[in-house]
């Protein structure tokens, strides 16, 4: 039986993670956790996001624009979120309407997909 998501991962190029901490800490405010010393040295590093970790991996030669795959944060204030993107010098794409929901989506400086979504 499968009892929930332990945590996500996305993955940045490989040696990119002061720009990685840039846009994830410090433009979207997650607090970076500790990782495991038995997995310091494979590069990248851990967040925080409510109860679920993120965990934010290296890997080399892979284009980030080419995937759909991304990790949609949930929101409080969406407007809020879309003006300090914005600033941060994110583009930002309207995402395609779902019910009871408001969103949109970025890319991160790798080219990631990210989502911000709020309930109505």
């Amino acid at each position: 039986m499968i009892r929930g998501v332990n945590h996500v991962q996305i993955t940045i190029p490989t040696g990119a993670e002061a720009a990685g901490r840039a846009f994830y800490c410090d433009v979207m405010g997650l607090p970076e956790i500790e990782k495991p010393d038995a997995l310091k040295g494979r590069g990248g590093f851990w967040l925080q996001v409510g109860n679920l970790p993120v965990h934010v991996g290296t890997e080399a030669d892979f284009d980030r624009t080419r995937t759909k795959a991304h990790v949609a944060y949930e929101v409080d204030d969406l407007h809020a979120w879309r003006d300090r993107l914005i600033a941060a010098g994110c583009h930002i794409e309207a995402g395609v309407p779902i019910p009871g929901y408001d969103r949109f989506e970025c890319r991160d400086p790798f080219g990631n997909r990210v989502e911000l979504i709020q309930p109505l």
